[in-house]
């Protein structure tokens, strides 16, 4: 999922860093002091999921728990994700940093629609439970979907890569909806209130 330097064309790699700066500096602006551990906590989440990789091509198979960062932090996702990736390329020389708008992007902006999903009411336990699961597939499918958009747009040398990623990433696209699932049904359970982000979206509606 980490594209590495060196690979993609100077007009999407600026693109990327824009959009994806823009983003990250409007969580940031927006991030509250009680919102700042939660985020840390997602934030190493995500680096210890995406740690082991499978190298396919130009990129890799690996863990992304996405939809478990948006649905727990909303926009606040991009903080979390620019920091774990950030440190990752510095570190370990996963990816890299003219790659970490591209890559930010890539894998930040479908954690909205995890979130988007973790927000729908529901009324019964396996509809829940349903949309739990999507919070998990949903975000990785459209982050493997961009992924290999970005592949594709990079030129037609890359086109078959492109293939290859979207498809390595199906069978992890329902490992993180089944991990998803289960987690946070474990987090409800234990720990509701750090679901909190859904109970002020009750709130709201029923006001």
């Amino acid at each position: 999922m980490h594209l590495s330097e060196g690979l993609l064309r100077p007009e999407i790699l600026i693109g990327g860093a824009v959009v994806s700066a823009a983003f990250t500096l409007y969580a940031f602006k927006t991030l509250k002091d009680d919102e700042i551990p939660k985020t840390a906590v997602l934030s190493a989440l995500f680096f210890l999921a995406s740690f082991i990789h499978v190298p396919i091509g130009p990129t890799s198979v690996h863990l992304v728990l996405g939809g478990i960062v948006g649905a727990m932090l909303g926009f606040r996702a991009f903080i979390a994700i620019f920091v774990a990736l950030l440190l990752q390329g510095v570190l370990f020389g996963f990816g890299g940093l003219t790659t970490l708008g591209i890559n930010l992007f890539n894998l930040a902006t479908p954690t909205l629609v995890g979130y988007w999903l973790f927000m729908l009411p529901t009324t019964k336990r396996w509809q829940k439970d349903l949309l739990w699961f999507l919070v998990g597939f949903v975000p990785l499918a459209l982050s493997a979907f961009l992924l290999s958009l970005t592949l594709a747009l990079n030129g037609d040398a890359f086109v078959d890569a492109s293939k290859l990623a979207l498809l390595a990433h199906l069978p992890i696209m329902f490992i993180e909806g089944f991990i998803t699932l289960f987690a946070l049904r474990f987090i409800e359970k234990v720990s509701p209130h750090l679901l909190h982000v859904k109970e002020h979206y009750v709130t709201h509606r029923a006001a």
